[in-house]
């Protein structure tokens, strides 16, 4: 008797377009920082408050998204995800049209929240219904690159909306959030039909045991969500700042800017194909603290490189044709980081879980809560592009780049191996 094989084609679509969304809506607050920088004649500081709360929202719902996967399963978690992001993605859209700066932060902190509770249901989700093993693997990693993906677009798109800078505002953005909005919708709609499989729902309480120790009882692993915190900060300050420098101070064309930093985004994608292949061969901790010395090089060249020192880039020019740009080298220098950050958050993910044993499900949860630091890092950067200039900015990138050094070296290490964790 043959057992009748469901398919899960449609939810699998549904999730690896939610894989993108969390890219969108993350990027939006990059050129969103450009639009309420002009629009309401905020501050460095203030022009990254959006992308503050975007973040600092996974601070809150880090371990209540956790506990929501346990006790709902995977369906009503996502479906509360979906609802939350087209809810803060609308907000966004109020504020255009309130020209409001108070509302755009409401609508930018609901929107972390959605994609805080989808980071903690899509990779499992994926996970399970691709089956678990090589197949599940494969889903995810597709899903990562379709993240990527929507990262590359996300600046490229606004910045063709924006038009001339000086001049744009949240409504000029508004195609971009209709968007988002109608796949948040679709997604509902789909995901509220399909039967998804829950094969953790009862066993969840049953595995559940009072453990004298926790993931936190491990130096390394201390030490690697510090490490955490600081990779998504460095990594969202990289091009945020690079496009703020170029619009603000260079002059570059808003959608020649955002292709720039698409390029960044693109590298990361990039990366992540290469990671993959040369992850088999190479340990974690070789390939993050090479990509890390890497990294350092190439941020602090790019701070002593003059600006006028110009190099020709492939870019989308602001008619949408494709041509040659000339920016500066030390953006050309930034802009490559994107390899090195692409490959850092598998090698201190791998290398801070390493030995946990039955603690490493907890420690997933605390990883998510560090992921506020891609909006507490930038935000200290913005204080000091205020004061001393966008480049000089560059040393807070530098100094989260040496700690992920220091860490792939020597942080990594397990000084507790007397736990018991099996």
């Amino acid at each position: 008797m043959k057992t009748q094989q469901k398919s899960y084609v449609l939810p699998i679509a549904m999730m690896f377009a939610l894989f993108a969304m969390i890219s969108f809506v993350t990027g939006l607050q990059n050129p969103m920082g450009i639009i309420v920088k002009n629009q309401f004649g905020a501050s460095n500081f203030m022009s990254q408050l959006g992308n503050a709360a975007n973040f600092i929202a996974y601070a809150f719902m880090g371990i209540p998204a956790g506990l929501m996967l346990q006790r709902l399963g995977y369906k009503k978690t996502a479906l509360a995800s979906v609802a939350v992001g087209f809810i803060g993605v609308g907000i966004s859209y109020l504020s255009g049209l309130m020209a409001s700066f108070g509302v755009y932060l409401v609508g930018a902190f609901v929107s972390g929240f959605s994609m805080c509770m989808l980071n903690t249901v899509v990779n499992p989700m994926l996970n399970t219904l691709g089956g678990g093993g090589n197949r599940g693997n494969q889903l995810i990693q597709f899903g990562g690159s379709l993240n990527s993906l929507a990262a590359t677009i996300v600046p490229v798109l606004v910045g063709y909306l924006m038009g001339n800078a000086a001049q744009a505002t949240i409504s000029d953005a508004a195609p971009a959030l209709f968007i988002a909005m109608g796949i948040f919708a679709l997604a509902f709609i789909v995901l509220l039909v399909m039967e998804i499989p829950e094969p953790y729902a009862l066993t969840n309480e049953k595995n559940a045991e009072k453990n004298e120790h926790s993931a936190l009882s491990f130096r390394h692993f201390i030490l690697g969500t510090i490490a955490i915190f600081v990779y998504v900060g460095v990594e969202v300050g990289i091009p945020n700042f690079a496009n703020l420098f170029m619009t603000s101070d260079l002059g570059i064309d808003t959608t020649v800017a955002g292709s720039v930093v698409g390029t960044y985004w693109f590298l990361m994608l990039v990366g992540r194909f290469a990671g993959g292949w040369i992850g088999a061969k190479v340990s974690p901790k070789t390939m993050l603290s090479t990509v890390a010395a890497i990294a350092c090089l190439l941020v602090v060249c790019a701070m002593f490189c003059p600006v006028e020192t110009l190099v020709s880039m492939p870019v989308f020019q602001s008619d949408i044709s494709f041509g040659m740009a000339q920016v500066p080298v030390s953006i050309m220098l930034l802009i490559l980081c994107g390899l090195c950050t692409s490959v850092m958050w598998g090698g201190i993910f791998n290398l801070a879980v390493e030995g946990l044993g039955r603690y490493t499900s907890a420690a997933s949860g605390i990883f998510m809560v560090m992921v506020c630091g891609g909006g507490i890092l930038p935000l200290i950067q913005g204080f000091v592009a205020d004061k001393a200039g966008y480049m000089p900015s560059f040393w807070i990138v530098f100094a989260g780049l040496l700690y992920i050094l220091y860490y792939a070296l020597a942080g990594h290490k397990n000084v507790n191996p007397d736990i018991k964790v099996d």
